[in-house]
């Protein structure tokens, strides 16, 4: 390992990086390039036949994988006892915390090295403690879990979503115009309707973006998707003043990242994105931590908060009853703040309570509802609150 440690943050010509590339076998067997992001960063991964590899970003070395199984570019995994002496492709969590005698990451799945990081990665992410089931161990200057992983540049389901002007092929090398606004939503959204792509309702809407941009309405407008597969975050942003940005990030990064307060559709809406909005969900009020009110073509559903046990908590959401909303007209916020301390002493978890069957996020439109309902409170979250002051 000493020979991977010298060669992190080096560049390609640089002599502990020569030593590193003659040890793992002289020429790579193949070398794989694309440019990632926007602002783009140049990726090279030289991947050799002995089983491992070496990513650069920008000529800098960042990591360096040693494969315990075969691999596209390898017939048989690394020598791993020749570099780690005490483990072999066979090796569990607790093997590796013996041979590689370092720190524990926080994360509990990495080891600190000097300045670097050793993070092994398993089949499907579990069976740590199961021999067999080692794919691989990542030793890089990226901190784990605070960045995304050098060996998702080219993540089968998300790396090729961005489209870059003057690339008229779709490829992600040949393009240096920046982002083609005009062909990369229909990309993520595509991605996003086969599953592949995961839209978060506490961002613009990826189907809103570029109405918004144009309305001039936002400084920066921007849309958050999480990839199924490598779970980063694709953030495009579209600027006011600016080039729009295409940026990969872990979700602490993500939800760091600012954004002002979405107009109401009226300010800023086609005629058919104001239709639609006629028979939204939208915002009436709510208490901080224990409910949300919000109206839908005359009606008013309550989101109230509760606790399952002393560490995880819960919502409902419930249509309010005629009686209720009696109550609400002649009490007001009381009331809600009332209703939903009932709700939570209820136990509405469990069948014996009365707002148990009421619950909509229980029926087979849950999913709907609550794409919808967060749609609606998504300037007033706690998350709001937290993006518009960074």
């Amino acid at each position: 390992m000493p020979l991977i440690l010298d060669a992190l943050c080096q560049s390609e010509a640089d002599a502990p990086v020569l030593r590193l590339v003659e040890a793992l076998g002289g020429e790579p067997a193949r070398v794989k390039e694309r440019l990632v992001g926007e602002p783009a960063y140049h990726s090279r991964r030289l991947q050799f036949a002995s089983g491992a590899e070496v990513i650069l970003h920008d000529d800098a070395v960042v990591a360096a994988m040693l494969h315990a199984a075969p691999t596209e570019f390898a017939a048989h995994g690394f020598d791993l006892p020749e570099w780690i002496p005490g483990i072999d492709d066979g090796a569990t969590l607790e093997d590796l915390k013996k041979a590689i005698d370092a720190p524990r990451y926080l994360t509990g799945m990495g080891f600190t090295l000097d300045g670097a990081y050793a993070v092994p990665n398993f089949k499907n992410n579990r069976g740590w403690n199961q021999p067999g089931n080692l794919l691989s161990i990542t030793l890089t200057v990226e901190v784990p879990g605070r960045s995304c992983r050098p060996e998702d540049d080219d993540c089968p389901v998300c790396s090729d979503l961005l489209v870059r002007k003057e690339d008229s092929d779709g490829g992600q090398n040949g393009g240096a115009g920046g982002v083609d606004v005009e062909r990369t939503i229909p990309a993520l959204s595509s991605a996003t309707s086969a599953g592949l792509l995961k839209e978060s309702p506490h961002w613009v809407p990826l189907a809103d973006l570029q109405l918004l941009h144009a309305s001039g309405l936002m400084e920066r407008a921007e849309s958050q998707l999480t990839c199924t597969a490598c779970r980063r975050i694709v953030c495009l942003t579209l600027f006011r003043a600016s080039a729009p940005t295409f940026v990969y990030a872990v979700m602490d990064e993500a939800r760091r990242r600012p954004l002002e307060k979405i107009p109401p559709a009226e300010q800023w809406g086609d005629a058919p994105r104001l239709a639609e909005d006629r028979e939204a969900m939208h915002y009436v009020d709510h208490h901080p931590g224990a409910w949300f009110l919000v109206e839908q073509q005359g009606d008013l559903f309550l989101q109230a908060r509760y606790w399952r046990n002393s560490m995880v908590d819960s919502e409902v959401l419930l249509r309010l009853e005629p009686d209720e909303l009696a109550a609400y007209r002649s009490e007001g916020k009381d009331f809600l703040s009332g209703l939903a301390q009932r709700i939570d002493k209820s136990r509405p978890s469990t069948e014996e309570s009365p707002y148990f069957h009421r619950d909509l996020y229980r029926g087979p439109d849950s999913a709907a509802l609550t794409k919808s309902f967060a749609t609606a409170i998504v300037n007033h979250t706690w998350i709001a609150e937290q993006r518009r002051r960074t």
